[in-house]
Parts: C-alpha cells; structure tokens; sequence
C-alpha cells in the first residue's frame, strides 16, 4: 500500500483494511514499520473526525454502580445521606465539587465526566 495521509472516509477504510492484513507484520521489519506508521495516521484521523463525546456523569456514576455492583446506599459516602443520592441520581440537584472528588477517587469515574453538566431528563 501506498501510504499517505487519511484525508477521506475513502483513505481511512483503506487504512484500516491494511492495518488488518499487516496485523501480524514483525516488529522492525518494513511490515512492521508501515503497521506502526499506518496506526499514527488512523489514530490522527479518528481523533479530527470520530471525536466520541464524553457520557453524562449521572449516567456514568449509574454504569459505575452497576459495574461495581453497589447500590444507592453505598453511594452516601461520596455524595451524602440517601435524599441527597436520590436528589443527584434523580437530577433534582447538581453533583457538587466535593462530591465530584470523591467520586473521582472512591469509584474511579474520571473527574473530565462528573464535572460536566448533566443532561437533565
């Protein structure tokens, strides 16, 4: 494959059609040089054009309760007493900087997420 940069749709699938035949290319080999330069090129594409934005941090401290297993009850200690889980989880209030610290350190959901503002529904 010709390499050079992705500026199309077009170039991108074929870019990532030849990352998928050279895969298995050795390190330090010229397969494997042009799998390492053809990754740089897709990840600068995908980073312009296929920008993912960030979750709801509601929605996040949810999937986070459910990957950990744990219940509102064990979400008092990072945000308060149980109305005040159900004020946040409800959208009735809004996660405050403490609360997103503790959050942040006590479940591991990174704290970009929870600072946003919430989707209210």
């Amino acid at each position: 494959m010709d390499i050079h940069p992705i500026k199309t749709e077009l170039d991108y699938d074929a870019a990532l059609a030849e990352v998928a035949r050279l895969m298995d290319a050795d390190p330090d080999t010229p397969e494997g040089d042009s799998l390492d330069i053809l990754v740089t090129l897709i990840e600068a594409y995908e980073a312009k054009h296929h920008v993912i934005d960030l979750p709801d941090p509601i929605e996040a401290i949810k999937f986070q309760m459910e990957q950990m297993g744990l219940s509102r009850k064990e979400l008092e200690p990072f945000i308060g007493n149980r109305s005040r889980v159900a004020e946040i989880l409800n959208r009735k209030r809004h996660l405050s900087l403490e609360m997103i610290r503790r959050l942040h350190e006590g479940l591991n959901i990174p704290a970009n997420v929870l600072i946003q503002p919430s989707h209210r529904g």
